[in-house]
């Protein structure tokens, strides 16, 4: 939000967004936290074991940039620390949400990547959508797992986890959580409709044109030869975890063939990345499936 708030504001507008990450399914039971910045000491977090859905302004903590909890009367997330590898790489972020939507984290299970070149709105305010590799939450080796990706986007998929988004104030980080479970959703339905259609690299650049206009970043925007609605920037940007598509396959628009890739780095199969490309779509549906289910019954 643009106008200046009180903390106090600040801590009732988190427990909103709290209310609203509860009622949309994307934090069941007490998973998820929150964090604004309030300035280059103090951030503000959600605690620990509690539902985020009925959280009181009196229930966020405050912590220092090294996650010593400074006050508070719970005890702070045990997973602040991701948030804290945000902030210290983007000066420019001002809060960070971190759930479990459903079908951005089937996604996350399925460690199938995050197509592109699909929906407009998806290009212009997210861009591309790593998936950093598996690592136990709550220590500084989780929250080191976005470090390659983080400077370059807005909103990382965990695996085996959930997603983590940031943005310049607490209802854009939140936005992009909302568009990427969204966006996850369509390509599910899409594709058990049928099939999945893409744009061209030529329609996609007019959307990063957009972006830019905007004042929206994008690694993409320098990288003019890049084969921006294949691996794009940031596939390979961790080279221990760098996943191959099992089910979203890129299709040519009829007529239009894809220019020779001069930015990305060819794909190597890691042993955490599943089966190898050709894995049976029906086999991708029963994981999303159990997922979601999981969720559901949490």
């Amino acid at each position: 939000m643009q106008q200046v708030m009180s903390e106090y504001k600040i801590k009732e507008f988190m427990c909103e967004i709290g209310r609203r990450i509860y009622a949309k399914g994307f934090a069941a039971a007490n998973d998820g936290n929150i964090t604004y910045r309030l300035n280059d000491r103090h951030i503000l977090c959600t605690p620990t074991m509690i539902c985020k859905g009925f959280m009181k302004p009196d229930d966020i903590c405050l912590v220092d940039y090294d996650g010593k909890q400074l006050a508070g009367k719970r005890k702070r997330t045990s997973e602040v620390l991701l948030h804290l590898a945000v902030y210290k790489a983007r000066p420019d972020v001002q809060a960070v949400v971190h759930c479990h939507p459903p079908h951005a984290t089937a996604f996350a299970v399925a460690h199938e990547p995050i197509p592109k070149c699909i929906l407009p709105e998806v290009e212009v305010f997210l861009g591309e959508v790593p998936i950093a590799k598996y690592e136990t939450p709550g220590d500084q080796r989780f929250a080191d797992t976005i470090l390659p990706y983080v400077k370059n986007c807005n909103t990382i998929i965990l695996a085996n986890h959930g997603t983590v988004s940031f943005g310049p104030d607490l209802e854009k980080a939140y936005w992009n959580t909302e568009i990427i479970d969204a966006y996850c959703r369509i390509l599910i339905l899409a594709r058990q409709i049928g099939s999945v259609n893409y744009f061209s690299d030529e329609k996609t650049r007019e959307l990063l044109d957009l972006k830019k206009r905007l004042g929206y970043t994008d690694p993409r925007h320098n990288q003019p030869n890049c084969d921006i609605c294949g691996d794009g920037v940031l596939a390979a940007a961790d080279p221990n975890f760098v996943l191959s598509p099992k089910v979203f396959h890129r299709n040519e628009p009829e007529g239009v063939t894809a220019p020779a890739c001069q930015c990305r780095v060819p794909h190597v199969e890691t042993a955490t990345s599943g089966k190898a490309v050709g894995t049976d779509f029906d086999e991708l549906v029963k994981t999303i499936t159990d997922q979601v289910m999981a969720r559901l019954r949490a």
